[in-house]
């Protein structure tokens, strides 16, 4: 299958895989935020971002190096492949041992610190086949990975649902995350067997030298945490949980749409590390069309929250979470720019950058840290959103500097003025429909939403911003014979 074929079917599969997990996600976020209120889901938000903070200290870099590493020409993959894993599963036992004398001096609910202690455990699964990823990233085949996904998310609905209508309180709700994670494991695990059968290696002369190249990424995944998830610990504890709720009911939404350009990022990368150095002509290329693809992605995403956002909250957390439909106007702008920063973080990583990218984020965590500390006691989860907005500017804007300025890569926006004047379109059609009335609410809310990607997406036809011959290509039975031949 060509590359391009095999890109496409992996975007669209995951895509559409993804979708129903975020649907799957919203559903649950909905039983969620219904059955513990506004201070409970608080609460289940300060878990999160806990393990989140897991998350970043055992990430050591290791699942991105690994990805570049198998990826280049001659790559001892199983070698790579059984020494990283082990690696990744001993930092994950380090921090289930660790987590329960971490909890024992932080100052929060009972429930708070039991739910700490269950997202640990299910980290060490989570943590484990994310290192997987590399191997479906190379061979093209993350669809597997995403309904290894879908199924987990599914488990975890199904738990959540259950745990609701039995009434088994809040250890219940955290441990659908545990069943998630065990689920998504035995799958994604499973299916890496027909890539690659490897046998755990314990190499600390390798494990030395690969994490000299991934401890930059690793310090990065740390400040990254701080910027991300700093603001609902920093208002946890100087607002309370009622206001992390609120928050939180609008930042899962992003949370929920930010797999888009990770996924898309996780397809090319190990397509960009192989050219980034030996064709320098397609790598551009290649970068290029992503930047193109994100373009095309964003516009409706900030036109149609702009426009849905109370409709978003409503659906998924009711009246008592209404006030985050204003802060979700502020995040997606943030959302907007995360696709293009994942980008730019994926050209300096494979330009074997790292460590700029390291001085990158940790400039973003001291701008967000110091803004939030300044700003959240007097103006609560508002100064939070805008404060992410601003930190996710930084990181771009620098992002953008070093791959011009490092990587010598400079970003070429094709047909964007088509793609505007589509979203336009987009914009008026909700405008002029906005009052309009259906059977309900919630149906007035389908209608538009449905209706406004129609309308964009009919628009960007028409403008030429998406060519009738890229469509064919991705329909054509014999696929194409290069990525190079979209245009």
């Amino acid at each position: 299958m060509a590359i391009a074929r095999k890109i496409a079917y992996n975007v669209v599969f995951s895509s559409v895989a993804k979708v129903f997990s975020t649907i799957l996600a919203l559903v649950a976020i909905g039983f969620i935020t219904r059955y513990l209120g506004a201070e409970g889901f608080g609460n289940y938000a300060t878990v999160l971002a806990f393990l989140s903070f897991f998350a970043a200290i055992t990430d050591l870099g290791l699942n991105q190096i690994s990805t570049r590493e198998i990826s280049r020409t001659g790559a001892d993959e199983k070698k790579i492949i059984g020494n990283i894993f082990c690696l990744r599963a001993l930092s994950s036992l380090t921090i289930i041992i660790i987590a329960p004398v971490t909890v024992f001096f932080l100052n929060y609910p009972l429930e708070v610190k039991k739910g700490i202690l269950i997202v640990a455990v299910s980290f060490l699964f989570s943590s484990t086949y994310q290192i997987l990823n590399g191997v479906f990233q190379k061979n093209l085949a993350m669809d597997k990975v995403a309904l290894g996904e879908l199924m987990g998310k599914i488990v975890q609905v199904a738990f959540v649902i259950l745990a609701v209508r039995l009434e088994l309180g809040f250890d219940w709700i955290m441990a659908a995350l545990l069943f998630n994670s065990i689920a998504s494991f035995l799958v994604v695990f499973f299916w890496s067997k027909k890539y690659l059968r490897f046998k755990l290696q314990v190499d600390f002369k390798y494990w030395k030298e690969f994490l000299k190249e991934s401890m930059p990424l690793g310090i990065s995944a740390v400040i990254t945490f701080i910027y991300f998830k700093m603001d609902t610990l920093i208002l946890a504890s100087l607002k309370g949980s009622a206001d992390v709720g609120i928050y939180n009911a609008a930042y899962k939404v992003l949370e929920n749409i930010t797999f888009f350009p990770a996924m898309i990022v996780g397809l090319v990368l190990p397509i960009l590390a192989r050219n980034v150095f030996e064709n320098r002509e397609r790598f551009t290329d290649i970068a290029n069309k992503t930047f193109k693809v994100f373009v095309i992605l964003v516009v409706p995403l900030v036109v149609g929250t702009l426009f849905l956002a109370d409709g978003v909250i409503n659906i998924i957390g009711g009246e008592e979470f209404a006030q985050a439909g204003n802060v979700l106007r502020i995040l997606v702008f943030a959302l907007a720019f995360i696709f293009f920063g994942q980008l730019f973080n994926a050209v300096l990583v494979v330009s074997n950058l790292q460590k700029k990218l390291m001085i990158i984020l940790a400039i973003a965590a001291v701008v967000n840290i110091s803004l939030n500390l300044i700003f959240i006691p007097k103006f609560s989860y508002m100064a939070a959103a805008y404060v992410s907005l601003i930190t996710e500017i930084v990181v771009v804007s620098l992002g953008l500097y070093l791959s011009v300025r490092k990587a010598k890569f400079i970003p070429v926006p094709e047909r964007i003025f088509s793609i505007l004047l589509a979203g336009s379109m987009m914009g008026l059609f909700l405008y002029l429909f906005r009052g309009y009335t259906l059977i309900s609410p919630e149906i007035n809310f389908v209608f538009l939403s449905v209706g406004s990607a129609g309308i964009y997406f009919f628009f960007l036809w028409v403008f030429r911003a998406i060519k009738t011959e890229e469509i064919k290509s991705l329909i054509n039975k014999k696929g194409i014979e290069n990525y190079e031949e979209l245009s």
